[in-house]
């Protein structure tokens, strides 16, 4: 009797038909753990939980994003405006040399008007030297200065050789004999290297 009840039993359970489908099996297995069935209320109370943590997340998200396109907006502007106050930097530099240049111009023009009739060299060269002095004196006002070449040692960052000659001296080997383009710093920086004959 109990070996018969117990193949009824066998017989009418969803596990033992070979017709059960797996979502049948989930069906009857739902809301089971290892520790007995789950609460519902737990899993509606997990579930807001998610739902809350995800909308903070997506939240900070495009608050960062805000902040990041902000920024970026922010830094192109102040690229912008970085490269048109150097543009001006330049055009007003170059503005400021030129306009200074003028009164020199100037000086030059009455020379030459100057001597037009006159006949005597030393009043041509005395004008040609005090506008000379003027022009330097300007120069170094910008931070132009010549550079002292001859007798100085041979520097290949600041001198540039173009030929060499057989010292004069054997204390005169290796450096500058004669310069025939003066070179000039500006701010101590090489603005042209000065052409020269060095000893050899």
């Amino acid at each position: 009797m109990n070996t018969e009840q117990s193949q009824k039993d066998t017989k009418d359970s969803p596990m033992a038909d070979n017709n059960t489908t797996q979502t049948e099996i989930e069906d009857v297995t739902a809301g089971f753990t290892e520790d007995g069935p789950v609460d519902p209320e737990m899993i509606d109370d997990a579930s807001q939980e998610f739902a809350q943590e995800l909308e903070a997340a997506q939240a900070a998200l495009e608050k960062e994003k805000k902040e990041y396109l902000f920024l970026m907006a922010d830094f192109d502007n102040f690229r912008k405006r970085v490269q048109k106050e150097k543009a001006e930097l330049i055009k007003n530099g170059a503005e400021k040399a030129m306009l200074g240049l003028l009164p020199i111009v100037d000086d030059f023009e009455r020379g030459l008007e100057a001597i037009k009739d006159s006949t005597d060299a030393d009043v041509v060269k005395e004008g040609m030297v005090l506008i000379y002095n003027k022009l330097i004196k300007y120069l170094e006002s910008n931070g132009v200065k010549a550079i002292e070449s001859n007798g100085a040692e041979f520097d290949a960052e600041i001198h540039e050789a173009i030929a060499t000659i057989p010292a004069p001296a054997p204390e005169m080997k290796g450096k500058v004999i004669d310069t025939t383009s003066k070179g000039y710093t500006i701010y101590d920086k090489v603005l042209r290297h000065p052409k020269v004959v060095v000893g050899e």
